[in-house]
């Protein structure tokens, strides 16, 4: 297994008003990131949010190229960004447990914090299709170039992890300073991780492993 130390590129925040960070997810332009009550839209380039939606935002963020999914306690919400209109629900599978999430595969992928695992979720229905086993408490979710990665934060100890999607069994690891929580979790598509911070209130650009440092 590959093992490296995290290299933080970028840190936003704290944001006025924000007590924590919960799921993160990226449109291709913005990053999105829960609050509570909202779910905000911040622009790397700046650093600035630049637009704020009025809805509940608990834990998980994802973005499936049109709509937003959120999180808010035991049910996904699917959002309208335009407007902010939640257009429909589905169960949460962990019940008010829930952590990170990500689009893949015309699926949702949902973390478990306590228990442990990744459930593959029919967005239509919120039936689980399948679940992924993890000896670490799960946080953020993200796929990114048909990679599975997933945060982990336990006993002020946190990482972001590479894992097989079939078993579970963990490929690479990158390591997080003592103290710095990974909340949501979401990839830019090329060289950044976007990672929640929890309570910091704060978002971190993350260098994804394999990228060189001409990444901006």
């Amino acid at each position: 297994m590959n093992r490296s130390q995290a290299e933080i590129l970028e840190e936003y925040g704290p944001f006025p008003g924000t007590d924590c960070v919960h799921g993160v997810s990226h449109d291709g332009r913005h990053v999105w990131f829960a609050t509570g009550d909202t779910l905000n839209a911040l622009d790397p380039a700046t650093g600035a949010v630049v637009r704020s939606l009025d809805v509940g935002a608990h834990a998980g963020t994802a973005f499936d190229g049109r709509h937003l999914f959120q999180i808010a306690e035991d049910r996904i919400q699917k959002i309208d960004p335009a407007s902010g209109a939640v257009l429909a629900t589905i169960p949460a599978p962990g019940g008010g447990c829930d952590s990170g999430m990500a689009w893949a595969e015309g699926s949702l992928w949902v973390g478990n914090y306590q228990g442990r695992r990744i459930h593959q979720v029919d967005p239509n229905t919120g039936a689980i299709l399948r679940t992924i086993e993890s000896d670490r408490m799960v946080t953020g979710v993200t796929w990114v170039d048909g990679e599975l990665w997933h945060g982990t934060w336990e006993a002020e100890q946190s990482e972001l992890r590479r894992i097989d999607p079939q078993t579970g069994a963990v490929q690479e690891a990158v390591e997080f300073p003592p103290g710095t929580g990974v909340s949501g979790l979401e990839s830019d598509g090329a060289g950044r991780f976007y990672c929640g911070g929890g309570r910091s209130g704060r978002v971190r650009a993350v260098r994804r492993p394999g990228w060189g440092a001409a990444v901006v």
